[in-house]
């Protein structure tokens, strides 16, 4: 005789968890759970299906055999349950989506996606930087979020985000998961007076003369960070990024400043700047689209929409020698979703 298993997805979630962070400790604090009740709902669940998933030794763990079968269908489980709670509510509200990145204009890339699918229901919000989408991720308060995946730092961690969540190396937990969506050409943005101003493209080996003006603190701006490292760039940060007119305000008024912007953004009328390609090679900024567990039905129209407006727009165009990307983002070059980190 079959017995029939009701499978509670809470249970199934703190199990996944444990399995997935093997420290019960780490796992309740993803889940937001205390200790104890993380150890509960993985005691009941072992009872249901009568046999044992972890071995227990103090605060780590490791699966048992039953454990490791039971893994993947209980993590099917769970997206199932994710896509059933997703199609109940689609009706009720627009898809969250939040960006980051602004000082690089996101907005930008998400209207003309949403000039090509104007069918596409999104409520639009604002994270502060990669860790405060993570978090909101993770909280559930948004869907998916748009900008620059990259590893993140101890220092860049907000308050209110795990250090679980950033992995060994920097990556995320296995839950997350990010697709490249565009590749955009970055432009050296000089005062008329620089040496390098009268020319029609400028090299990024040709910037060391130059000071490369940074919106914020090196170890928060990954791109940032890499760039200057790779090219030999001397490198001066403000002290907060308040927005893109007081960043051009140093270059505006010391001719050996420097900014790198991207080659679509349109300079201020007034800022007295000049926008200069940047080649040999063209520094590419990644955006990609990040998102945790499962996407929802409206989720997956996004990925589909991006998609579409990428191959007709060519926004994925690479050509090794001839563009720059952070050795961190080659490994999203072939289209596929990343998990598991980077």
């Amino acid at each position: 005789m079959v017995v029939t298993v009701d499978l509670d997805l809470g249970q199934a979630r703190a199990f996944v968890a444990a399995a997935e962070e093997l420290h019960f400790g780490r796992a309740a604090r993803r889940l937001f759970l205390t200790q104890q009740a993380l150890s509960k709902r993985i005691a009941r669940l072992e009872d249901a299906l009568g046999v044992a998933l972890f071995h227990r030794s103090g605060h780590a763990v490791e699966l048992t055999d039953a454990g490791r079968r039971f893994l993947e269908p209980a993590r099917a489980a769970l997206r199932a349950g994710d896509r059933a709670v997703a199609a109940a509510r689609t009706e009720l509200r627009p898809l969250r989506v939040d960006v980051w990145g602004h000082l690089y204009g996101p907005m930008r890339t998400l209207r003309a996606v949403l000039d090509d699918a104007p069918t596409l229901a999104m409520e639009l919000g604002a994270s502060r930087d990669l860790p405060t989408a993570v978090d909101a991720l993770t909280r559930g308060s948004i869907d998916l979020g748009f900008g620059r995946v990259h590893a993140i730092t101890d220092h860049a961690l907000t308050d209110h985000t795990p250090r679980e969540h950033a992995g060994a190396g920097g990556g995320l937990a296995p839950s997350f998961a990010h697709r490249l969506v565009r590749l955009e050409p970055l432009d050296v943005v000089l005062h008329p007076a620089h040496p390098l101003a009268g020319g029609g493209r400028v090299r990024p080996a040709d910037l060391r003369g130059s000071v490369l003006w940074c919106p914020a603190p090196l170890d928060r701006l990954d791109f940032l960070r890499r760039f200057a490292g790779r090219f030999g760039i001397a490198a001066e940060t403000a002290a907060a990024n308040l927005g893109l007119e007081p960043l051009l305000e140093r270059p505006r008024t010391d001719p050996r400043y420097v900014c790198v912007l991207p080659a679509e953004m349109v300079l201020p009328a007034d800022a007295g700047l000049r926008g200069v390609p940047l080649v040999d090679p063209t520094p590419l900024y990644a955006w990609s689209l990040l998102w945790r567990g499962e996407p929802c039905a409206a989720g997956r129209d996004l990925q589909r929409a991006f998609a579409e407006t990428a191959a007709r727009r060519r926004w994925l165009e690479y050509a090794p020698g001839r563009d720059w990307l952070p050795d961190a983002d080659h490994a999203r070059l072939a289209g596929s979703v990343v998990r598991h980190g980077w």
